[in-house]
């Protein structure tokens, strides 16, 4: 599932999309002038008319938007989920090939988001913080007891080396 690029999630999540009232035509306007604002531009200004006409229906705008992006290549369909994510959160984060992801065995971390609670970082940042503390105890318990090294780290954390290692010794 992590080697799905973005023009085969969005072929995944389009019926999604389309479903009626996802997607306002406003948000849909959004996303689609930021597509034509993006450097280097992803929709030229036709194309963008052509996308924002509201003679169109919006179902058939999005159909036709998404086969322009897969068309165009990866870095577009990349652009237009960030895009989607900007202008549509709560839509982006309910889109299904999200949800597969989170129920999966996959260890993909979206770094995208704004909040970074210790819970949604995962237990590979767990895991990276606890070998950095045991790094730290182990560097600090090895170290040859000078004082003038090591005195702000005892004090700090209320333990000193030679203390423990009388003990260990006895």
């Amino acid at each position: 599932m992590t080697d799905q690029t973005y023009c085969d999630r969005l072929v995944q999540d389009t019926p999604f999309l389309m479903v009626q009232g996802r997607l306002s035509e406003q948000q849909v306007d959004r996303i689609i002038l930021q597509l034509n604002r993006y450097y280097p531009q992803i929709l030229t200004n036709k194309e963008t008319q052509k996308f924002r006409n509201p003679k169109v229906s919006l179902r058939l705008r999005l159909c036709d938007l998404r086969s322009h992006l897969q068309r165009s290549g990866e870095r577009d369909c990349q652009e237009f989920y960030r895009a989607l994510h900007i202008h549509a959160q709560p839509l982006h984060s309910c889109l299904p090939r999200r949800h597969t992801l989170q129920n999966s065995d996959c260890t993909e971390f979206d770094w995208g988001g704004k909040s970074h609670e210790l819970s949604d970082q995962g237990p590979m940042s767990f895991l990276a913080g606890l070998g950095l503390a045991a790094g730290l105890a182990l560097l600090l318990y090895c170290c040859p007891p000078d004082p003038k090294v090591l005195i702000g780290a005892r004090r700090i954390l209320g333990i000193s080396p030679v203390i423990i290692d009388r003990h260990v010794s006895r």
